[in-house]
């Protein structure tokens, strides 16, 4: 997948994990640290987006490792697991690690696939659109419309339709304010 779409997930994959971390989803400094995540496995591809900014640290391991080889593979998520369980700051590694895990996804989603069981040949893939296809915005917008349901939770979703049946049923005469969900009551 491309730069843009890596951080459009990266920033949807954090969105929904965060809640479940106890950390806040709209943090900006987490925001960042997933989009930074999600792009950091093609440090290993020296044209990527990340590549062309950290040369020449990404032609030495395209060069060693070769692109989508162990920055793609189960070992870097070990090593990213490893860092979160051995004192490294939560805030600061659970960001970077969704983000990167958002990278992984959407490379499954495409024909090269990833080698998860790097150094070991053999790829898993998903394929559903080409690397810079006119397809990929198309799949990473159902993802995106798919994360945005799961992110808003069942109580709200509920809200929603309510607010939206009385919208219709009031027409536009109505005052907009009068169309907002009502918020929950506490229990």
């Amino acid at each position: 997948m491309m730069a843009g779409s890596h951080v459009a997930l990266g920033a949807a994959g954090w969105v929904i994990a965060a809640p479940h971390l106890g950390l806040p989803a709209l943090d900006p400094l987490a925001l960042g640290l997933a989009v930074a995540g999600s792009l950091l496995p093609d440090i290993d591809h020296p044209k990527s987006w990340v590549g062309q900014r950290t040369r020449p640290t990404s032609t030495i391991i395209a060069a060693v490792l070769g692109h989508r080889g162990a920055t793609h593979s189960l070992l870097a998520l070990l090593g990213c697991g490893w860092l979160l369980l051995h004192g490294a700051p939560h805030g600061f590694v659970a960001p970077v690690l969704v983000g990167y895990l958002s990278h992984l996804f959407g490379d499954l989603l495409t024909p090269r696939g990833l080698r998860l069981a790097w150094p070991f040949k053999g790829t898993w893939a998903l394929p559903l659109c080409r690397s810079g296809s006119p397809f990929e915005p198309l799949v990473v917008a159902a993802v995106l419309a798919w994360a945005c349901f799961v992110a808003i939770g069942p109580q709200s979703r509920h809200s929603l339709l309510e607010a939206s049946r009385l919208c219709r049923w009031a027409g536009p005469d109505l005052v907009p304010a009068l169309c907002l969900p009502k918020p929950p009551t506490p229990s």
